[in-house]
């Protein structure tokens, strides 16, 4: 009996220690990933669909700092046909990626080079698609318990492909740039986590099309797991057709699960 009940304690050591490994190899796993959907339908006296999604995904080992987020938009309206037929239609369609890896020079140091790359492909703007590539020097300049402020800057080059006209052929446009962008990162609470997004991509030469992009959320722990976000972003854009804005605002309201 004595034996019994000592085989049992070694077993339930054995268990307790390798639960308690299991927790400190998944606290040590250098990814972290989120993914966020969001839907909007109307009905009434007009019919729309709207989805939103997104992926983030963030690989952190020593120096090394990797992130890939991944966005789409996609808007169906209904509208009437030249027969008077409803029928609904891609009204707005957008899919953004953007990747960025930074390298930390010293340990004890917040200073970090970097290397970004990005695409956009908006269906219903000026351009059939939008590329970059940047590289540079960044900083953390500062950090609390609670807030971050990250900031880099360097040289870049980017590629606009203009969408083709009633009057005008399909255009590439390439350009030197200088790429600047900061994150501001608070914790307000224990369930409330601010960010603030600025990205500028400057190009020099007069005529050439600049962006600039900011992205403003508020996400609200629901769970362990869960999130609700809010978001609201703006996009500028200082080379358009006539008959497209130059600015264009995003608003929208996701749920966030992360993993």
């Amino acid at each position: 009996m004595r034996h019994k009940l000592i085989s049992a304690a070694l077993c339930c050591v054995s268990l307790a220690t390798a639960a308690e490994e299991a927790k400190i190899e998944k606290a040590k796993s250098p990814y972290t990933a989120s993914a966020e959907l969001g839907l909007l339908f109307k009905t009434g006296d007009t019919k729309s669909a709207d989805i939103k999604a997104g992926f983030d995904l963030t690989h952190e080992l020593e120096r090394w700092k990797s992130t890939l987020q991944l966005d789409l938009l996609v808007k169906k309206s209904e509208q009437e046909d030249d027969n008077g037929e409803d029928h609904f239609i891609t009204s707005d369609q957008k899919w953004t990626a953007v990747a960025q890896t930074n390298y930390t020079l010293d340990k004890a140091s917040p200073n970090y080079i970097y290397g970004n790359v990005s695409y956009e492909d908006n269906r219903f703007s000026s351009f059939e698609s939008q590329s970059s590539i940047s590289t540079g020097w960044g900083r953390r300049w500062f950090e609390t318990e609670k807030a971050t402020l990250d900031a880099d800057i360097g040289p870049g080059y980017k590629r606009d492909v203009l969408r083709a006209t009633n009057t005008e052929p399909e255009e590439t446009n390439s350009a030197f740039i200088i790429q600047a962008q900061a994150l501001y990162k608070r914790q307000i609470n224990e369930h409330v986590l601010f960010r603030q997004l600025l990205v500028a991509k400057y190009s020099p030469k007069s005529g050439e099309n600049s962006t600039y992009k900011a992205r403003t959320s508020i996400s609200t722990k629901l769970i362990e797991t869960l999130q609700l976000k809010f978001s609201l972003t703006l996009d500028y854009n200082t080379e358009v057709d006539e008959d497209k804005e130059n600015l264009n605002t995003e608003t929208a309201m996701t749920l966030v699960y992360s993993f």
